[in-house]
Formats: C-alpha cells, structure tokens, sequence
C-alpha cells in the first residue's frame, strides 16, 4: 500500500508515504503543525481582512492529505471575503487516501463533500461560513510548472504555504532557480509572504540570493525555529541580521541547490557578496 495510517506519541493520526518513508507532520499532528507554521505565522486572518473586497489568493505547495489547505480554510471561515486556494502536487493519491480514511484522520471533518469535489473535477467553488472559497489543483512537476509560461496565467499569490519533501530528498524543490521564479511570480500582484518547516542555514540563503527578505520563524514541534519570508519587508517580523550573516559565512553547507542534485558546501566568494548587498542587511 502507498499510504498508511500512522498514530502519533500525541494520539492523533497522520499519512505516512510508503514510497518516500516520511509522515506527513510527523511530531505535533496535521490541524497543530499547519496552525503553528501557517495560519499564525502568515497572518492569514488579518492579511485576508485587508482584502475583503478582493480575492485573497493562497498557493499551497504540497497540497499532500489537504491538511494545510483545509486548517488555513477553517481559519478563515468566519472572515468576510474571497478566498482563493491553488493547491499544488505530482499525484491527487494521498488526497483520495486522507478522504477515505477521514473518520480517523479527522482534519477533513466538515470538508469531505468539498475534497470529493476537488478530487472528482480539479476544482470547486464553495461558501465556508462567511467566506467564498474557490480551490483549485494544478497537477504536475512543480519546477517544471513554474518555470513555464503557463505559470503567468496562475493568479499571483498573497500567501504561500510551502510544504515539498526535504531537500535531500527532492531538491529540485528547493533550488536556487525555483525560489528565484517563485519570487517574480509572487511580486507581480500585492505583497506575498511564505513560510516553510525548514529553517537550514541552505534554504535562508537561497531565498535572499533568490530576491526575498527573510526571517526566523516560529518553533513548531521538535523544530526551535521555521523560516518565514516575504516580497516586502514589512512582513517580516524577525529579519535575519548581519550576525546570522556572519554565521552563513562560516557555514560548510550555505551554497544554494542548483538543480536536481543535493549537495552541501560553504557560500561561494560571489555569493558571499551578493548577500552582503541585500537591502536586508543594509
């Protein structure tokens, strides 16, 4: 079987994924990890009240069992508005394996009809509480996707929940091209702020050389800290300084990804630079 069943030291219940040996929010369980690292570090609630009028826009990157996507809707139902969610993976399957294990599961309660939906036709347009929602999949490589002129049609996001596989095991995910795509995409409409589990010192680097401002997230789990960043730096509520700076400097693995290889080794001479002369650290 592709997908199991797992229960967690806390008692609650999460995926694990047979082909990649990995549990999806292995520590504290799905609805805590996706509240911690998303809803309250994004300011979801807040961010999607000042666009009331308009359409708050979400890309879930990782849409995996849907437990990211369905907290962050949850947090917003009671929020006048718009919102709408891009959900982003290779395969729909761990989707169809939470929904048909939602009993145990429980982070799908109220949302089975909604996720049929999405599972059945790729979107679906729904009212949640006091808000609109409209969610969407877009299946396929992401790299790939990104990298493609069909990227320009995909409305230009507010938010970014970013939840790939680790780098050591998909790093084409993590790579210096993708995030630097990633940030042109995300500054064409209003500010964007993204937050992701991993706080290396590899990912930091690669989201300033890649033209974010970058912070020191909140702990979540066994985690002491996450990493948030943004298109602006009025998102960020703990900027990386010159000490962590420093720190990059004397690190024997900084030097971004390039491609599908993981491998680790210190900032070279000309990246040194370019990360001096980020506004961040001006």
């Amino acid at each position: 079987m592709a997908y199991q069943l797992v229960q967690l030291k806390n008692g609650t219940w999460s995926v694990h994924s047979e082909l990649e040996k990995e549990t999806f929010h292995p520590v504290i369980g799905p609805v805590a990890e996706a509240e911690a690292l998303y809803v309250r570090q994004l300011r979801l609630g807040e961010r999607a009240a000042e666009f009331h009028h308009t359409e708050f826009v979400i890309w879930d990157i990782g849409l995996g069992a849907a437990a990211n996507s369905v907290t962050a809707l949850e947090s917003l139902r009671h929020r006048p508005g718009k919102v709408r969610m891009v959900s982003f993976d290779h395969s729909l399957a761990p989707l169809q394996f939470a929904l048909e294990n939602s009993t145990a599961l429980g982070f799908l309660d109220g949302y089975e009809a909604q996720v049929a939906g999405l599972l059945q036709t790729g979107q679906i347009q729904f009212q949640n509480g006091s808000m609109t929602v409209q969610w969407e999949t877009i299946l396929g490589d992401f790299p790939t996707l990104l990298a493609s002129c069909t990227a320009g049609n995909w409305p230009s996001p507010d938010a970014i929940l970013f939840d790939a596989y680790s780098p050591a095991k998909n790093p084409a995910m993590w790579s210096l091209p993708l995030f630097t795509r990633l940030f042109e995409v995300a500054s064409i409409g209003r500010p964007c702020n993204l937050a992701t589990y991993s706080r290396a010192t590899l990912l930091r680097t690669t989201l300033l050389l890649a033209g974010w401002y970058v912070g020191a997230g909140d702990a979540t789990g066994e985690k002491e800290e996450t990493t948030v960043a943004a298109t602006s730096p009025y998102l960020i509520r703990r900027p990386l300084d010159r000490a962590w700076l420093e720190r990059a400097h004397r690190s024997t693995s900084a030097e971004p990804l390039r491609g599908d290889t993981y491998q680790q080794a210190p900032l070279s001479a000309a990246n040194r630079e370019r990360l001096a002369a980020h506004p961040q650290f001006q």
